[in-house]
Parts: structure tokens; C-alpha cells; sequence
């Protein structure tokens, strides 16, 4: 079976996301556990935990995992930012493994001005400090792939090899990547032909390597190839178009990994 659905809303509590999922006939949903715009949350309960998994079961959800709150910048060089970033994340791996999901995604951050190899070196601090401060947790951390706006980390594959060289081999037991076609599209991949699909996923597994690959994002792009402009667009409809996510789909090489849409909303979740 393989693992499609979409990033469904947590409003009315988290357990609601798995049934919005399950009426939508996702067999994989993302969620935020909680207000993606906001550093601190409350304290998860065991009833609250104990009726999300029930839900989830009872929808038919094979795998649900968490996106990181929009607040956090690990890439940061601001004493306070990253500080209050790495807290943040770390809450968010606690919560992650107290619903029992294999793995939370986070954005690298920006590095503003720094320049990229200070902010890859402050991604690479910040995952070997959530790693130690999280040690036997199953959760892992998951970066997801940038458009490349606001000087931001993670829109060349070459960034995440250098984060991933400089992490020891016990950290990057737990570290992983998502890859978002409308980030990478507006980053400069492109993707609109067979050939030059190939060739990304190529440069991805020399740089990064698929074994790497713990989720794909599936969303077309609103705005034009190499823009660095990070706008979804529903699938088909924008720059990207419908082919790239057929050969996706039909890619037997990702059978086992989930994907998600995070197009915009519409009138109805369907």
C-alpha cells in the first residue's frame, strides 16, 4: 500500500487530523502538535495521546509524523534565536515521541546574512545538541529541502552534505530529508522533463544519498524554476505541471516513502 495523503488541520485536537485524514482516504498524514506560530504549548495529556492513537488506528493511517512550528531557525547565528530554536525543537521531539511518530520535518532555517557555512555549522550544532538531549528517543529529525528564500539553508543538496559530514555517526543515525518539489523546483532544479528528473534525483543521492530520504512534499509551484520563491500551487496547475508527479507516483524507488500535499486549502478538505 503505498503511503499518500496530505497535512491535515490538528483544530478541535490532534486526534481530529487522523480523522480528517481517514475521510480523505490518506494512508500518511503530516501534522503540527501544535500552533505552528507559537515558540511554547501545553503540556500533552495521556488521554490526549491515548484518543490520537485510537484514531489514527481506526482510520486506517499507516504513518502520521509531525512538521516543526515556522518560529524555529536552527541556521541561526543570534545567541537567543538559536537557543529559543533549539528548545523549541527539542519540545517538539518530546511530543513527537510521546505520540510514538517516526520522525518530526523542520525547515534548516536562515543563516540572515551570516553566510551559509555559518549557518550549516549552526544547523550541524543544533542537531548534535537535540541528539545528545534526546538520547534514546526513536524520533527522528527530518530537514526539509528550501526554495532558497530569505537566505535561507537547504535549496542546494550540497548544504545538507555538508551538515551531514560534520554530524557523528551517532547523530546521524536520527537525522533524515524530506524533499518539497515546489522548494526544489524554486530552487533551480528542474523536473519538467524525464531527463532532468533523473538528473536531480541523481544529484541528490550523490550528495545527500537515498537512504537519507524519509518524505517527499508534493506540491507544485506557483512560482517560476530558480525564482527562490517558496508558493505552493496546486498540483498541475502551476510552473511544475502534472507529469513530474506522475513519474513520482510511479517511482518505484521511493514505493515505501510517504507523500504529502500541502497545496492551498479549498472550500471543502476533499
Amino acid at each position: 500500500m503505498r503511503l499518500i495523503g496530505a497535512h491535515c488541520s490538528i483544530a478541535g485536537g490532534l486526534h481530529k487530523a487522523a480523522e480528517r485524514g481517514g475521510a480523505l482516504g490518506c494512508t500518511a498524514v503530516q501534522i503540527f502538535t501544535k500552533s505552528s506560530n507559537q515558540w511554547n504549548s501545553p503540556p500533552l495529556l495521556p488521554a490526549e495521546i491515548s484518543i490520537f492513537q485510537k484514531s489514527c488506528f481506526e482510520a486506517g493511517i499507516k504513518t502520521i509524523f509531525a512538521h516543526a512550528g515556522y518560529l524555529i531557525n536552527l541556521a541561526s547565528s543570534d545567541p537567543a534565536v538559536h537557543k529559543l530554536s533549539v528548545s523549541s525543537m527539542r519540545a517538539e521531539l518530546e511530543r513527537a515521541e510521546m505520540l510514538e511518530l517516526p520522525f518530526v520535518i523542520v525547515h534548516p532555517g536562515s543563516h540572515k546574512g551570516a553566510g551559509e557555512l555559518v549557518g550549516i555549522l549552526q544547523v550541524v550544532s543544533a542537531i548534535k545538541e537535540l541528539v545528545e538531549a534526546t538520547s534514546g528517543f526513536k524520533t527522528h529529525i527530518v530537514l526539509e529541502t528550501t526554495a532558497g528564500q530569505g537566505r535561507s539553508i537547504g535549496h542546494k543538496f550540497e548544504h545538507f552534505a555538508e551538515i551531514f559530514k560534520r554530524l557523528p555517526k551517532q547523530a546521524l543515525k536520527r537525522v533524515g530529508i524530506c524533499v518539497d518539489t515546489a522548494h526544489v523546483f524554486a530552487a533551480g532544479y528542474d523536473i519538467t522533463s524525464r531527463a532532468k528528473y533523473n538528473l536531480m534525483w541523481k544529484e541528490f543521492d550523490g550528495f545527500v544519498g537515498f537512504e537519507f530520504l524519509r518524505a517527499v512534499h508534493l506540491n507544485d509551484s506557483a512560482k517560476t524554476l530558480g525564482s527562490r520563491v517558496d508558493r505552493h500551487e496546486h498540483i498541475g496547475k502551476g510552473e511544475i505541471g502534472l507529469e513530474p508527479f506522475r513519474w513520482l507516483l510511479n517511482d518505484k524507488r521511493f514505493i515505501n516513502i510517504p507523500m504529502i500535499i500541502e497545496t492551498p486549502k479549498g472550500e471543502t478538505p476533499a
